[in-house]
């Protein structure tokens, strides 16, 4: 049985809340899942650092009705991509401040309190309303790993390949496991790292041909 999750219709003259509205999301459930928002965040701005166009968020309110509610019509992923868009700080996404614009990539990480409203509500509504084509989940406790793409309108599994990564394509970039955390592959299969993790991995290789890195 579906669930009913159609916006009502919208009156002739709309009277459009603020678009300034602050995002309202309790914090992470556990540092382990603060962990694994901030990772997402800081692979893939780093990855992307020479681009401009997109947004990238954690745990940040999407308002997505101009009929706007306490305690309806919004939603706040654990990370969310939107392609496309200006690279600036936001308070929300409000979309209909951002040309009717939704999500392109969520990954929710589940926990023993979400883990049913992502696995089902949450899913519909990304999948009827928002129409994001690439939809994760990650639990970092179990480390139960899906993926689904939209194909005709509904959500279709992910199928792994041999190393175990779903390939998301609004991102061109694969999703896996490495130490226990989700973290971004490039096509060819290599780990994309972390600001830091590049740094070191620099530093290792100055060490290697005899250059301190404290010179640079």
């Amino acid at each position: 049985m579906s669930i009913a999750l159609e916006i009502p219709r919208l009156p002739e003259k709309i009277v459009f809340p603020p678009g300034d509205l602050l995002s309202y999301e309790p914090p992470m459930e556990t540092y382990l899942h603060l962990q694994q928002m901030i990772l997402l965040l800081k692979c893939l701005e780093w990855w992307w650092r020479d681009r401009s166009d997109f947004f990238a968020a954690g745990n940040l309110t999407i308002y997505y009705s101009p009929q706007q509610r306490k305690s309806e019509f919004f939603r706040g992923p654990d990370f969310f991509v939107v392609l496309g868009t200006e690279c600036k700080p936001r308070q929300s996404w409000v979309v209909w401040q951002e040309g009717g614009q939704y999500p392109h990539v969520i990954i929710e990480i589940l926990s023993d309190s979400t883990a049913e409203t992502d696995r089902g509500l949450k899913k519909q509504i990304y999948q009827d309303i928002f129409r994001t084509p690439d939809y994760f989940w990650f639990d970092p406790n179990s480390f139960e790993f899906q993926g689904f793409q939209l194909v005709g309108g509904q959500y279709q599994a992910l199928e792994a390949n041999e190393q175990g990564c779903l390939w998301s394509q609004q991102l061109q970039l694969f999703l896996g496991l490495e130490n226990g955390q989700l973290r971004f592959f490039t096509p060819q299969g290599k780990l994309v790292p972390t600001a830091e993790e590049s740094a070191l991995r620099l530093a290792q290789k100055l060490q290697e041909m005899g250059i301190d890195p404290q010179e640079f």
